[in-house]
């Protein structure tokens, strides 16, 4: 063979080896990232699964909303009927 042809295949081999390797390092990095957005993505879904049945009793919202102003008019009632018997008491 001729050295010019020698040189040619040893470029050609370096730059395979080369391609081999830069592309073994790309999926090496591929793999790390996906595992990665994989755990995260385990995670949200477990932080969404809490927010879930967190909020699983929302409906329930417009009933002790109406519960807790009945108990605040009746006490607004218990105050007004206490002061005027207050002020009767006291005259």
């Amino acid at each position: 063979m001729d050295s010019v042809v020698e040189n040619l295949w040893t470029i050609a081999n370096i730059l395979g080896i080369v391609v081999v390797v830069a592309v073994a390092a790309l999926l090496t990095i591929l793999v790390l990232l996906v595992r990665t957005i994989d755990k995260r993505v385990a995670g949200i879904k477990t932080t969404l699964e809490g927010a879930k049945s967190n909020t699983a009793f929302t409906k329930l919202i417009g009933e002790t909303a109406a519960g807790v102003d009945a108990v605040l008019n009746e006490g607004l009632e218990h105050h007004l009927f206490l002061g005027r018997v207050l002020d009767k008491v006291r005259s």
